[in-house]
């Protein structure tokens, strides 16, 4: 493609001034900057060694010798040791039709590594909530990205569905819940469970007030209220096994699983793989006689299993209770190795947030000092919490906003906005509806991935909602506009093959569009090489934002030479296609009509 032509030519010119060997794969371009004339940028700097020149007589040299010995460069500037060259029109030109001629531009063939990403992972005492929602997104754009750069992706779900948490909820039912179901309540699964969840905290934190008031210290007093004594009472009884106690179990949690499917459902969002913490949790045992035996792990006095990770700059961790019971460490050490086994893995990301970076450091360290082999391809997609310009939206408890009534407020944002813009004559109701649908679910998307994963950040619903501005709606309204460009282009019995040849001079803005359109492979492995959504979020909106510019400045129907409207039609097609591509690696759909 047009860049490798380049740094071939670049190679070439270094081996005839300077009988120099430059490898294309050690050759760098960037981005022109927009105060000077070109598109790519050749940093002189490194090469001076090899000019025995100055940066700026280096820089001219080179750009002289490509533009007497080469047809891609029709001129040249250099700011100190920035070369910045312009490429000439027929390579543009030639650039676009290869790549209005190559369905899967920019994406590499399957490397032959396997990448499993997990996500999710929800509890099952209560709904999905907005910092569910960053989670998901990340982690099934990640997917999908990895997945473009040529990855086998398994992405999985492994479910918090055991503990006493679970059991609060339990127990709150069982007192309470007069055999109350979803369907004589009227209410999803996962909010009738989170419900009990809350009832249960309720009368908890009324026992310890009345122990405190009794003169009990307040730490002992949350042992002691009888409340959560019931609760880690049924605990055991589950894991004895007690049929009664398993069979509310099953029942609970099969409502909250109906519940979270209908919420995944909803954000667009599958698994090939649910894993459940109720089948994970006995896993590790093993290992901590491995470790035991290795003597990666040592025994204290009580009997409690610790490793230590001080030379890794971390401290001595816990991962066998003194009576046998497991920690979450024992459970997460057997869990990384019957994932291997299920699929071998190259490459394994946790997506969680960054309050659990301290636990991924441990775990990783503990994996490398077990000898696995798949140690080193362990990585912890971390991300920083969400937060609203109020502090809270809808929320069932005051402190949490439920999932749920996000979406459903961000469709009905997307419809009153679509409405009051009308942009929806023409259409009926179901196509109205999946519209509104389709803009809220991409306004929040986009909004939640556009920001590095690692940054805590602010949600506003009623900005990201904004046709205008960086925000996924300004992106489906371009590609709508697009599509609306091409179905004209079809009546008019314009198609989009030209003769390159034939199509002359193009202006800045074509060439701003085409070079905008050539950075997609840049982008998108740079996405996988970072695990990062946000560096094809602000892809996909420099190139909607330049498609825009160049769609209210050069005229595309009223052309009169056949091969130059021809040209911008495949020009808007490829953008169009490019677009489309981007946005569903983030999980967006993209509308043909607005």
């Amino acid at each position: 493609m047009l860049e490798l032509t380049i740094k071939e030519a670049l190679s070439n010119a270094f081996d005839a001034l300077y009988s120099h060997e430059l490898p294309v794969d050690q050759i760098g371009l960037q981005p022109t900057r927009k105060e000077f004339e070109g598109s790519h940028t050749f940093v002189v700097f490194p090469f001076l060694k090899v000019t025995k020149g100055k940066p700026e007589d280096s820089g001219a040299q080179i750009g002289d010798w490509l533009l007497s010995n080469t047809s891609i460069i029709k001129g040249y500037n250099v700011v100190k040791g920035f070369l910045n060259l312009e490429i000439a029109d027929e390579a543009w030109v030639n650039e676009l039709q290869a790549i209005s001629e190559n369905s899967e531009f920019g994406k590499p063939k399957p490397n032959g590594e396997k990448v499993m990403v997990e996500f999710s992972s929800p509890n099952t005492n209560k709904p999905l909530h907005l910092g569910h929602l960053r989670n998901n997104f990340l982690g099934d754009a990640a997917a999908k990205i990895l997945a473009a750069n040529g990855y086998e992706v398994r992405k999985v779900n492994l479910v918090n569905d055991r503990g006493v948490h679970i059991c609060k909820s339990m127990l709150a039912y069982q007192q309470e819940g007069n055999g109350e179901t979803p369907e004589s309540a009227g209410i999803k699964g996962d909010h009738l469970i989170g419900k009990y969840y809350v009832k249960f905290d309720q009368t908890y934190k009324k026992e310890i007030n009345v122990l405190v008031n009794d003169g009990i210290d307040p730490e002992e007093a949350k042992k002691e209220a009888p409340s959560i004594k019931a609760a880690q009472e049924m605990l055991q009884k589950w894991e004895s096994g007690d049929q009664e106690t398993v069979a509310l179990w099953e029942k609970m949690n099969g409502w909250v699983y109906q519940g979270f499917d209908q919420t995944y459902a909803t954000m667009g969002i599958q698994f090939d793989t649910m894993y459940k913490e109720s089948n994970t949790y006995l896993l590790g045992k093993e290992l901590v006689e491995e470790g035991l035996k290795k003597e990666v792990f040592f025994k204290k006095e009580n009997g409690s299993v610790w490793v230590d990770l001080t030379d890794e700059g971390l401290d001595e961790k816990l991962v066998l209770r003194g009576d046998g019971t497991a920690v979450y460490m024992t459970q997460d050490i057997g869990t990384c190795d019957m994932k291997h086994d299920d699929f071998p893995f190259d490459k394994s990301v946790f997506v969680v947030g960054n309050e659990q970076d301290y636990h991924f450091k441990v775990l990783f360290a503990i994996m490398k000092k077990l000898g696995r082999s798949y140690a080193d391809g362990l990585y912890h997609l971390s991300y920083g919490m969400v937060d609203l310009p109020s502090g809270k939206m809808k929320s069932r408890e005051g402190t949490v906003v439920d999932a749920d009534d996000l979406l459903q407020e961000m469709f009905d944002t997307a419809e009153a906005h679509t409405r009051e813009l009308g942009k929806i004559e023409g259409m009926d109701e179901a196509e109205a509806n999946a519209l509104y649908r389709m803009l809220g679910l991409g306004a929040l998307k986009y909004f939640l991935l556009k920001v590095d994963p690692k940054k805590r950040m602010l949600f506003n619903p009623q900005e990201s909602i904004e046709f205008q501005g960086h925000t996924g709606p300004f992106v489906q309204y371009t590609h709508a506009r697009i599509s609306a460009i091409l179905r004209r282009a079809k009546t008019l019995e314009i198609g989009d093959a030209f003769q390159a040849d034939k199509v002359g001079e193009i202006n800045k803005r074509e060439e701003a569009l085409i070079f905008q359109i050539t950075e997609f492979p840049k982008a998108l492995k740079e996405a996988a090489r970072e695990y990062s959504p946000a560096v094809i979020a602000q892809y996909a909106y420099d190139l909607a934002k330049e498609y825009n510019g160049f769609y209210q400045g050069v005229p595309i129907f009223n052309e009169e030479n056949k091969e130059k409207l021809a040209f911008r039609v495949a020009l808007s097609s490829a953008t169009a296609r490019l677009i489309k591509d981007s946005m569903g690696l983030l999980g967006i759909d993209v509308p043909e009509r607005m």
